[in-house]
């Protein structure tokens, strides 16, 4: 029935191969599992119903990938975009984080519709390549500062210093004798020692072995029941936790832009990625069963939004699974039913300090520099809006302000020097809503 309904002998693929290829992806994307409720929890949301979210949303938008699509991609909660729901909707912007997941349920909505009528490939289609590759960079950079920052390796911000002054260091080196930033080091030097060496697991691995080494440290803490092994946590202190009336403002017209922008490049490029490694791409180079992908993500957001988590996207680690052989649906679906599996563990996930994860997210961060030398930047006309976009993300701590320095540049440039031509209506438009909402605020 499996082989039947995923058409395996058509790929050349066994039951086995898949089944294995999805265990290899699951151990490459399982870090989520921690540090999606790290990130998160720093808004003030439940870190143990988190872990529930964040599993049941992953197994949701991947069951869809695996059952309608049939692609071999996992889907789950993305990195740059948790953070854009922590550091900027809610910490910068000041919103709750009940608002936030309004903003990631309207998003889900608007992505449902998109899918259905193809808008979302064309809406791609109107964004500058180089500004593409641009945000990915600075969402990597901005990820690996919060990881250096939650584990202690560097400081951020201004600080009190007495009789009302500040330490003007904006950015400065933290105490890396202590115990966090140790802690994080010696879990980046494993995790990369492993990815050296082509272990699949490599930054879950290293996610484990820093908290280990966090229990003689004090840093790591057992369940006070003693438990590994439990019923999931309650959803209760987080889902169906919507906020609908403050949506009617600039505010949550940049949000959706970025939300929506930041996860169409996001999941397109790494479908297509993806398809290419696996071999799966048409002789047009087109993504097979594209809108049945894109939907997967679609309503797995939706999803999110309702539960209590972030957005959700297809992850690039699913180049570890399709490099083990899976080229079906069968891998994603093996990869969802251990997402649901991982539920029973989530005393295991809440033990592992924020110091633990910071590899990850240091990793990520680098991983996501790649895309870097995507960039032209011969003609300053493309590298100035690509630099500011890539700068401005960190520099900020926004992903929202990357983008409309980057997007508001690149349009200012062209029609500067006579190459209006080359903009698109949409970005037009677009650029009219930035500089809208510089005067709104």
């Amino acid at each position: 029935m499996l082989a039947k309904f995923f058409r395996l002998s058509e790929h050349q693929t066994t039951v086995k191969k898949e089944v294995l290829a999805g265990l290899t992806t699951f151990s490459t994307m399982a870090y989520i599992l921690a540090v999606n409720p790290s990130i998160l929890s720093r808004t003030g949301m439940d870190f143990n119903a988190l872990i529930t979210a964040t599993a049941l949303a992953a197994a949701i938008g991947t069951l869809v990938m695996a059952l309608y699509a049939r692609l071999p991609i996992g889907v789950a909660p993305g990195m740059g975009l948790n953070a854009f729901f922590a550091y900027t909707i809610v910490s910068s912007m000041g919103y709750s984080w009940q608002f936030a997941l309004t903003a990631v349920f309207l998003e889900g909505i608007i992505f449902i519709i998109l899918s259905m009528f193809r808008i979302r490939e064309a809406i791609i289609n109107s964004i500058p390549e180089n500004l593409k590759h641009a945000i990915s960079v600075g969402i990597g950079l901005l990820i690996a500062l919060i990881g250096m920052a939650n584990a202690g390796i560097i400081e951020t911000g201004m600080h009190h210093v007495g009789d009302g002054k500040l330490d003007g260091v904006i950015l400065k080196m933290g105490d890396v004798t202590s115990i966090g930033p140790l802690i994080a080091l010696i879990g980046l030097i494993i995790s990369a020692v492993l990815m050296y060496k082509n272990v699949n697991a490599a930054l879950l691995i290293g996610i484990l072995a820093a908290t280990v080494v966090g229990i003689p440290l004090g840093i790591t803490h057992f369940p006070e029941n003693g438990h590994l092994v439990s019923l999931p946590p309650s959803l209760a202190p987080i889902a169906f936790k919507l906020e609908f009336n403050k949506i009617f403002t600039m505010d949550m017209v940049m949000i959706l832009f970025t939300l929506l922008m930041v996860n169409l490049f996001d999941t397109v490029g790494t479908l297509i990625g993806l398809c290419n490694k696996a071999g799966l791409l048409d002789e047009n180079g087109r993504i097979p069963r594209a809108k049945q992908a894109l939907m997967a993500d679609a309503i797995g957001t939706t999803a999110a939004g309702l539960l209590g988590t972030s957005v959700v996207t297809a992850y690039v680690e699913s180049a570890s699974g399709i490099a083990a052989g899976g080229k079906t649906g069968l891998t994603s679906f093996t990869v969802a039913i251990m997402f649901l599996l991982s539920l029973f563990f989530a005393p295991v996930f809440a033990m592992i300090p924020q110091a633990a994860t910071a590899p990850a997210l240091i990793i990520v961060g680098m991983l996501m520099m790649g895309a870097v030398t995507k960039i032209d930047f011969n003609d300053v006309t493309e590298a100035i809006p690509a630099f500011l976009a890539i700068v401005m993300m960190p520099y900020s701590y926004s992903i929202a302000e990357g983008i409309v320095f980057g997007m508001l540049s690149y349009v200012l440039l062209k029609v500067l020097t006579g190459q209006y031509k080359r903009i698109s209506p949409v970005m037009y438009i677009l650029a009219v809503l930035f500089i809208i909402t510089f005067f709104v605020k």
